[in-house]
């Protein structure tokens, strides 16, 4: 009597209401017994719970059946379906953790994921995320990085805490603070950094300044130079968009990117990419995925 994910009826990052973690555990346990494994089970179950609710799954299968849910399933299941079902047992913090592992491993650096990873993340993320990193691979991720990256990240630190705190900082005081902006400081910070620093440093000019970038933007500066921060700074802020771009790019059988949006904003901003995504390409996500996967590994993702 599973609910079937009808046009993603399945919770926006929201918690299941009759969570029973027991009931699910033991559904599961069912599905993967089942002969030829019940895939339709799993994946109702599990797209249809916040990450938390899956967590609490997990303990609840382990406790049942002795065996860590994710090994039990990483047997049952294989190819797409897996990665995604895998991936959804982690919190998000593990999963980018290992997401960011997976980008440096072997020949050559996916500097592409990398980047998706480090610039999306918010300061505080990226903190949690550095935490999970040590205890799952009892190594630094900074060293990590700047060992296996050569170009962007090679000046020694992937997020310059210091350098975005001072450039904040300088911001607001070149700006709001004072009488008169001093236009020169501005356009010097918003136009030598990378968009990857430049985004921590508008999360961070919230702890210094009353108003967020936007705001001080439109109070600070006129004519022209306004309209060119406004659109710098939406640009860099608004990663819906910026997500609905690299999903439309992985359509073209980049299923890994494919996998790794759909898992890691699903409880973020899943509805602002579909959005966004409707408006630009004209046509939506869902009708997408549909045209470019098949079977469970497209109903899991759908589902999300």
């Amino acid at each position: 009597s599973s609910q079937v994910c009808g046009q993603c009826s399945g919770p926006q990052g929201k918690a299941y209401t009759n969570f029973d973690a027991e009931h699910d555990a033991l559904n599961i346990e069912t599905a993967i017994k089942t002969k030829g494994v019940d895939e339709v089970t799993i994946v109702n179950i599990l797209t249809n719970r916040s990450n938390e609710q899956r967590q609490d799954i997990a303990f609840a299968y382990q406790r049942r059946t002795k065996r860590e849910l994710a090994s039990a399933l990483k047997s049952a299941l294989s190819s797409h379906l897996e990665t995604v079902i895998l991936g959804l047992l982690k919190t998000p913090s593990q999963y980018d953790a290992s997401e960011l592992k997976a980008s440096m491993k072997g020949l050559g650096t996916d500097e592409d994921s990398l980047i998706e990873i480090i610039c999306s993340r918010t300061n505080q993320e990226l903190q949690e995320i550095n935490r999970a990193y040590k205890e799952m691979y009892k190594t630094d991720l900074e060293k990590e990085i700047i060992s296996d990256t050569s170009g962007d990240f090679q000046d020694g630190s992937v997020i310059d805490y210091e350098l975005i705190d001072q450039d904040a900082c300088d911001l607001y005081d070149a700006g709001v603070k004072r009488k008169g902006t001093d236009v020169p400081k501005w356009i010097s910070i918003m136009t030598e950094q990378s968009m990857c620093h430049l985004q921590k440093v508008f999360d961070r000019y919230k702890s210094y300044s009353p108003y967020d970038m936007l705001e001080s933007i439109k109070k600070e500066v006129k004519g022209d130079l306004e309209n060119a921060f406004l659109n710098l700074v939406q640009c860099i802020q608004n990663k819906p968009l910026y997500f609905a771009d690299r999903l439309f790019d992985s359509m073209k059988g980049k299923d890994k990117v494919l996998i790794r949006i759909m898992v890691s904003r699903n409880e973020v901003d899943m509805l602002k990419i579909r959005s966004e995504f409707k408006r630009k390409y004209g046509k939506s996500l869902y009708y997408c995925i549909q045209q470019d996967t098949k079977g469970n590994y497209q109903k899991a993702l759908l589902c999300l």
